[in-house]
């Protein structure tokens, strides 16, 4: 599974801007217009996709498009080694 293609995905599906408008360096906020609202449904989405639990403290510290698969693929990699 392509961890970065699922994430972009998401977080288009979310925000409702197009896959190739999305980069790793998207500014969640001021680029894609996504909400504190909107950073749930992504955050929720990711759980249910990847089946990792994500913490409601780490959202807002989600900037970026690379974050939010960085922040994913940690998840994904505690969830691997538990």
């Amino acid at each position: 599974m392509d961890v970065k293609k699922e994430i972009i995905a998401i977080i288009a599906d979310v925000s409702g801007f197009d896959i190739e408008e999305i980069t790793l360096d998207s500014d969640l906020v001021k680029d894609l217009e996504v909400d504190s609202i909107k950073a749930i449904e992504i955050a929720v989405a990711i759980e249910k996709k990847f089946k990792v639990s994500v913490r409601d403290e780490d959202i807002p510290k989600i900037t970026t498009t690379k974050q939010m698969i960085a922040l994913t693929e940690n998840y994904l990699t505690k969830k691997g080694a538990s």
